[in-house]
């Protein structure tokens, strides 16, 4: 196995909740995911990342933990859990789990004890402040899911910090007793043989001390926090000592979900002389469609930007490596975000795929997305569980926003667009679960279901198929160099991957229109790799006419 083995990876989110039930309580489960190994073996990824499935609360699905080393029973047991990682490295598959330490349940043991006095040995575990002179909070953070990032406890006459839900508490990671702590949480499942780490909110574990307010404006109102706590003075210390204490150890990838970084930043994440992180996930394009609201919006990106932003993080994280991902679990669909989820929903997600699959990086696929799954045409915002969609749309309405406008927001945004059940086959259930399923299941799986793609050749699951095996077959999609084409067409993203002898041209329209492309000099000698649609229409040796979303890959030999 290659050293940097993740490099030429494929990783498949698995949201467990919303996989496969196997005991028909309604919430998907460790042994669905089992089950469904050979289907995720027929598609031929490498890694699979769980979101959390430790012992929760369930404020925030998950990511607020009352225990780490234990399994939230609503997924199964232990017992469940190691049959899972056996079966998967049985099949090749490797599993990498959700690490969750910027912050823990408030049900914690940790924070338990913390809250009771400030002379403990758990006292300074956690952000502890006292008011103001004036008695006012400790500053003016707001938290992500609404309200202020402080939060007091008579006991100790303080406030504590989180820059989440209440029931999230921020750990405090200038105490060296609280990084131990994390370290060893993280060796418990490192011994049991899990293949790395996938990192929440992890820029945000170093905060300024000072703990300065946020000028007005600065940020929206939620996420006021970012200014004292995205990428902090000591964050790289930390990582560098987690590495050094824990990764170095393991033969591991570990990805950092890094939200407000820059190019520049990640750069220093990902910098293997630096030893912290062997990629992050970063954002630039996923923000490309924000208004007042944040992602709650129904502004429409524009090609230009997606293709700067793209192209910034392929070409300048030159020493590090790049995550590539169009959805997962905080994210709307990606067909209906960045194509077409009507008249050309196939043809558009599979021009995603294409592009994404061909860059350089490693390709994440939430699932579902290898079926082209849209967004979720709910008839009520009731039928919404996600915290941060149900807060939003209350400070909408505060604001006096229109309810069918909200409600198109919550459409085209919503987290739970990405976490109903996986739809097995189009019966009422979808094969996800005989019992009411923990979130309603969408419409739309009637048609998009996996039944139906395996019996149709062409269907998105086994164009998706194929994009993994052309990257496991052709080391210039892993090693070749990045190279945007045409930077200024408005309908066509299209770029060059250069390796030895070869180059990889890489062709994706995103007009719902037929538009001429003039290929690049050079391309006589070109053989096609994969293309969504089954004619390429040449207008003459040196123009292709390109059908509505489609996408072509062509190898061309120097």
């Amino acid at each position: 196995m290659s050293k940097d083995w993740w490099k030429s990876s494929v990783v498949y989110q698995i949201y467990p909740q919303s996989f496969k039930d196997s005991n028909d309580d309604g919430i998907g489960d460790l042994r669905g995911i089992i089950e469904k190994l050979p289907y995720l073996s027929k598609l031929g990824i490498d890694v699979v990342w769980l979101n959390p499935i430790y012992k929760s609360p369930l404020v925030d699905n998950g990511y607020d933990i009352e225990n780490y080393r234990e399994i939230n029973p609503i997924y199964g047991t232990m017992a469940d859990f190691e049959e899972l990682l056996e079966k998967a490295h049985q099949m090749n598959i490797k599993i990498i789990m959700d690490l969750v330490v910027n912050h823990t349940s408030d049900q914690h043991q940790w924070f338990k004890e913390s809250k009771l006095s400030k002379d403990n040995k758990y006292a300074d575990f956690y952000i502890w402040k006292d008011a103001k002179e004036d008695g006012s909070l400790p500053n003016n953070w707001g938290a992500t899911f609404g309200g202020s990032a402080w939060s007091y406890v008579p006991e100790r006459n303080q406030y504590y910090l989180h820059c989440f839900a209440p029931e999230q508490p921020d750990l405090n990671w200038e105490n060296p007793e609280v990084r131990k702590a994390v370290y060893n949480e993280m060796r418990f499942w490192l011994d049991k043989g899990i293949d790395g780490f996938r990192m929440d909110v992890i820029s945000l574990i170093s905060k300024k001390q000072d703990f300065p307010d946020a000028a007005d404006g600065e940020y929206d109102y939620s996420k006021s926090y970012y200014k004292g706590a995205s990428n902090g003075p000591r964050v790289h210390e930390f990582l560098q000592e987690m590495n050094r204490e824990v990764l170095s150890h393991y033969d591991v990838m570990t990805v950092g979900e890094t939200a407000n970084t820059t190019v520049e930043q990640a750069k220093l994440y990902t910098d293997p002389n630096n030893k912290e992180l062997n990629m992050v996930f970063q954002f630039d394009h996923m923000h490309l469609d924000y208004g007042k609201y944040g992602k709650f919006s129904d502004i429409k990106f524009k090609l230009s930007d997606l293709k700067k932003s793209l192209t910034l993080w392929a070409k300048e994280l030159d020493e590090g490596w790049n995550s590539l991902y169009w959805n997962n679990h905080d994210q709307p669909r990606a067909v209906s975000r960045f194509g077409d989820d009507e008249k050309y929903r196939v043809e558009s997600a599979k021009m995603l795929g294409t592009l994404l699959h061909m860059m350089k990086g490693t390709p994440y696929i939430f699932q579902g997305e290898e079926l082209g799954m849209k967004n979720v045409p709910f008839k009520s915002l009731k039928q919404y569980k996600d915290i941060e969609t149900i807060f939003v749309c209350e400070k909408m309405r505060e604001n006096g926003e229109d309810e069918e406008y909200i409600k198109k927001c919550a459409y085209l945004r919503s987290r739970d667009n990405a976490r109903t059940p996986f739809p097995w086959n189009g019966q009422d259930d979808a094969g996800f679960s005989k019992g009411k399923p923990w979130i309603d299941h969408s419409p739309d799986n009637k048609e998009i279901n996996l039944e139906n793609e395996l019996k149709d050749k062409n269907s998105v699951f086994y164009y998706y198929q194929k994009l993994i095996q052309i990257r496991k077959e052709n080391p210039i999609v892993v090693e070749g160099t990045f190279e945007l084409i045409d930077e200024n067409d408005s309908d066509i993203f299209a770029y060059q991957r250069k390796y030895k002898d070869q180059i990889l041209l890489c062709i994706c329209s995103f007009s719902s229109q037929r538009v001429n492309y003039t290929l690049p000099k050079n391309c006589q000698n070109r053989k096609l790799i994969i293309s969504n649609y089954d004619n390429i229409l040449t207008k003459d040796d040196k123009t292709i006419m390109l059908e509505p979303y489609q996408a072509i890959v062509y190898m061309i030999e120097r």
